[in-house]
């Protein structure tokens, strides 16, 4: 895809394309749907992306680059951001020397999370621009916007998505992207960059500053239209909404936002003046309505019931007409199993046979809650499972103590369970712990992605790799066993009675390859001459 060519692509393509037009040094991230292509996109293209083991890492390495004066993005999921919460709102202070873009997918529906937050709130509280696109081509041009306003303001940037916008495919025109104005070099800043408090105080005011001139900057030239129409109905709207309203009131007149934080107050003033009624279309939390309301302009929300889930054109239309009945039950469709031969469904009959007591985490194991098996008593966030397990076995009786089993992926492992193993070895309980490490050798829900337990990179390379027997022993874990439980049911029936009962503090490693990831990993491993870590 040329400077000038046109082609259809998803949001998520088209992000990817336009920072690799825009000559982004540096991609980091953590897989997660629906932000996951992004990244996967990029490293095709040619740019340097790589997967870190978690968000905050991910933010962290982004912003060195950035502090290095170069080009850089991060991405991720919305339950993500919460991961990645702590340096994002200190960089707001620190600002960058080159340009960082923070691309942040939501959820709404859940349609693969646990829950359906709603990151623009994340834009407020930390105090930084955010930009919504509402289909592939503005993805592609808000990317250049926010460098724009990323380097003008020295200020990360976020780029909000949602699953629609994301995986929805529409006809991109690539742009002429002008490029970084010098190559990557650092400039020493030390009251800018060193957080005490001294130096933190002034920068909290120069953030404030920044963002007084980045509102008059979208008041006059951010990416915000009024498209006119019937002064009867004006619809205030942004992101995905704005497809579902255009279509389902195609006479009224719309404001159609592209840069939503901070505000085109005036913008949204002058608009709302001159229509009869005006109605507030936004997926998800009454961001947009609680804005507008507090700089005292009367606008209509959505009623309560459609701030639940995905809208749709219909459900627009029910909004705009105030209609609040119930709505139709959609058809149930069917629900998702464990793949058959998946190794994980040796583990979770057991656990189910044993009458374990399942602390669970967030991963493609997490069907285990379902029939026939409904192994799994807990799945909160990412790494939960080893905190909660410890929890639970400080406070039951003994007896129940000792049924208590933390189940965690290998992926999930690394993203944020090894400080749950440092909590485990710092703070015993006095029943001991069993925690089960269930390595498919990729991190298979979100499309199998490497991971640093697999010993290979984004692209496959073979890099340096994380054995998660060997971490365990470091930190003191007494007993470590690693089974394959197809090839030895047996030994993991034994293994996982004999720890249980033995008071001690435990790890069972369970590795077996994803059924479904086993030829692609033989593939890599061969190509770069590694056997892989899943095994």
């Amino acid at each position: 895809m040329g400077a000038s060519e046109r082609r259809l692509a998803s949001g998520n393509e088209a992000v990817a394309k336009a920072a690799w037009d825009a000559g982004v040094a540096l991609g980091a991230g953590y897989p997660g749907t629906p932000s996951t292509e992004v990244l996967e996109t990029f490293s095709m293209l040619g740019g340097r992306a790589q997967w870190s083991p978690n968000e905050k890492v991910a933010l962290e390495v982004a912003l060195g680059a950035a502090f290095g004066g170069a080009r850089a993005i991060v991405t991720m999921k919305h339950v993500g951001l919460n991961v990645a919460a702590d340096p994002l709102f200190t960089a707001a202070y620190t600002g960058v020397s080159g340009a960082l873009i923070v691309v942040v997918a939501d959820d709404p529906g859940m349609a693969s999370s646990q829950n359906e937050q709603d990151s623009r709130r994340y834009a407020v509280a930390a105090g930084l621009p955010m930009f919504e696109p509402s289909d592939s081509q503005e993805a592609y041009d808000f990317v250049a916007k926010a460098i724009e306003v990323s380097e003008r303001w020295r200020i990360p940037v976020l780029l909000r998505l949602s699953t629609r916008v994301s995986h929805s495919k529409s006809i991109v025109q690539a742009r002429q992207q002008p490029g970084p104005k010098q190559p990557p070099h650092f400039e020493r800043d030390i009251q800018g960059r060193v957080m005490i408090p001294a130096y933190a105080r002034p920068a909290h005011v120069r953030l404030r500053q920044k963002l007084v001139e980045i509102q008059a900057w979208n008041e006059q030239e951010g990416p915000n239209r009024v498209e006119d129409g019937s002064g009867a109905l004006g619809i205030i709207t942004s992101g995905i909404s704005y497809q579902h309203a255009r279509e389902a009131a195609g006479d009224a007149s719309v404001l159609k936002l592209g840069m939503t934080h901070p505000l085109p107050i005036e913008m949204i003033r002058t608009f709302v003046d001159v229509v009869d009624r005006c109605v507030v279309v936004e997926e998800g939390d009454p961001y947009l309505v609680e804005a507008i309301r507090a700089a005292g302009v009367a606008v209509e929300d959505k009623p309560a019931m459609y701030r639940f889930g995905e809208l749709t054109v219909g459900r627009v239309r029910r909004i705009l007409a105030g209609d609040d009945s119930a709505e139709p039950v959609p058809p149930r469709g069917k629900p998702p199993a464990l793949c058959q031969g998946c190794p994980h469904r040796t583990v979770f009959g057991l656990l189910h046979e044993m009458d374990c007591i399942v602390a669970g985490d967030i991963g493609c194991y997490t069907l285990g809650v379902l029939p026939p098996f409904e192994a799994m008593d807990s799945c909160v966030c990412m790494g939960a499972a080893i905190g909660v397990g410890l929890g639970l076995r400080h406070v039951l009786p003994d007896e129940e103590a000792r049924r208590v089993v933390s189940v965690i992926g290998d992926s999930t492992f690394v993203h944020s369970g090894i400080t749950g193993l440092v909590e485990m070895v710092y703070n015993p309980p006095p029943t001991g712990h069993v925690v089960m490490i269930l390595d498919n050798g990729t991190t298979a829900m979100t499309g199998f992605q490497e991971h640093p337990g697999t010993g290979r990179s984004l692209a496959h390379q073979a890099t340096g790799q994380v054995v998660f027997e060997e971490l365990a022993r470091s930190m003191g874990v007494q007993k470590v066993a690693v089974i394959d439980p197809i090839k030895d049911a047996e030994a993991l029936t034994n293994t996982l009675r004999e720890y249980l009962a033995s008071g001690e503090l435990c790890l069972i490693v369970v590795r077996r390859t994803c059924i479904l990831a086993a030829g692609r990993i033989r593939k890599y491993a061969e190509a770069s001459d590694t056997s892989g870590g899943g095994g």
